[in-house]
């Protein structure tokens, strides 16, 4: 059936199927996911949990570990189970196959350079516009080599034996 015939809803969706082949697209949706969770934690911090502390940025300083955290485990997660399933079944047919915490590991040090900038450009953006959004763009920004770091380093492709 040609994709005129499906109607827009159609096209949507097959364009959709078609992205998806793609490893890119669906660290993205990964990042995306990773997100939510990163912004509902961060803010569950800072209006809730740490209320105690004085000072909305001593709070911020405080709950963006916990928020970068439980996102970076989020998508470490969906990244190995999805993203890059692909090579894991071939690690795992090759008797390669690497224990979750190791990869974890390296996962977490693979994406130390986007860590550092999402700490760092949040507090610094944080002085000019809201918490939530200085954060998100901090995000957007570490996310570009936090792919490359993971697909060069942690998910790479393994020689047969």
């Amino acid at each position: 059936m040609s994709t005129a015939a499906l109607g827009w809803r159609g096209r949507v969706l097959a364009l959709l199927h078609w992205a998806l082949q793609f490893r890119y697209a669906k660290f993205g949706i990964v990042g995306a996911s990773g997100t939510v969770v990163n912004m509902a934690v961060l803010r569950l911090m800072q209006e809730f949990v740490l209320v105690g502390i004085e000072g909305e940025r001593t709070r911020l300083m405080v709950a963006l570990p916990v928020a970068i955290l439980f996102a970076t485990l989020n998508n470490f997660s969906w990244n190995r189970l999805w993203t890059w399933a692909d090579r894991q079944q071939q690690a795992k047919a090759a008797g390669q196959v690497q224990a979750w915490p190791a990869q974890f590991a390296r996962y977490a040090l693979a994406s130390w350079l986007g860590i550092a900038l999402q700490y760092g450009l949040t507090l610094w953006l944080a002085h000019f516009m809201h918490y939530l959004l200085a954060n998100l763009l901090a995000i957007v920004v570490a996310s570009v080599s936090n792919y490359f770091a993971n697909d060069l380093w942690t998910f790479r492709r393994r020689a047969a034996k």
